[in-house]
């Protein structure tokens, strides 16, 4: 199979499912005004009955790898591997600053800020678990890290990175949570989905994709 999608490269596509790299800039799935996105764009390029559905979402300046299932049986077996814990996914993402120690694990809750939507914050009281392991990618600069998180809450990675109560270090050109209306050294936010690995739902095999970050080096 060889679907093209406009402006969304696919990495990896059979009968059950399709993953492409998400361009940062652009939305996972339709929002309230943007009716613009990838699984939009997939379903207009796939044209087929059973239009194609997110297994699981990237923030819209998070760029990399995104799965869509092509049939509801596919959904239904990713999504409860998803639920599992059994997919896993890493990231790549570049610092404003260079972190101290050579990695760790943040657990710390976060929840919606319903007074300043869409960003997330820090709650002990009201926050669901959220769980990221990090370490520095010694293939790349010092500020440059690996990230995988345990959690798939929203906007996880880049709340534990930025807040005080985890790494306290924002992602390099994040509008939310660092201060990259005043840094003019990037267009987008250094933030990308560089792994999936996952039991293919009609087969059972493990399989795994890779799509190296465009702004660091590939993981040694």
């Amino acid at each position: 199979m060889n679907t093209r999608i406009p402006g969304v490269p696919v990495v990896f596509e059979d009968d059950s499912l399709i993953i492409v790299n998400k361009p940062a800039g652009l939305l996972s799935q339709p929002g309230k005004h943007i009716n613009d996105s990838v699984s939009v764009r997939v379903a207009e390029a796939i044209n087929s009955e059973v239009e194609p559905v997110l297994v699981h979402r990237l923030d819209m300046d998070t760029s990399g790898l995104l799965m869509l299932a092509k049939n509801r049986d596919a959904h239904r077996t990713l999504q409860q591997q998803f639920e599992k814990r059994e997919i896993g996914k890493r990231y790549r993402a570049v610092l404003t600053a260079v972190p101290e120690g050579v990695g760790g694990r943040i657990h710390v809750p976060i929840r919606l800020d319903i007074d300043n939507r869409p960003t997330q914050i820090v709650c002990y009281e009201h926050g669901k678990k959220a769980t990221t392991v990090w370490h520095r990618d010694p293939g790349a600069g010092a500020n440059s890290i690996v990230l995988y998180p345990l959690t798939g809450r929203s906007h996880q990675l880049r709340v534990h990175l930025a807040d005080p109560a985890g790494l306290g270090i924002p992602i390099k050109g994040d509008r939310l949570y660092g201060k990259a209306s005043h840094d003019r050294s990037t267009d987008r936010m250094m933030l990308h989905a560089d792994f999936l690995s996952f039991n293919h739902p009609s087969t059972g095999i493990r399989c795994s994709v890779e799509c190296p970050a465009p702004f660091v080096s590939p993981v040694k």
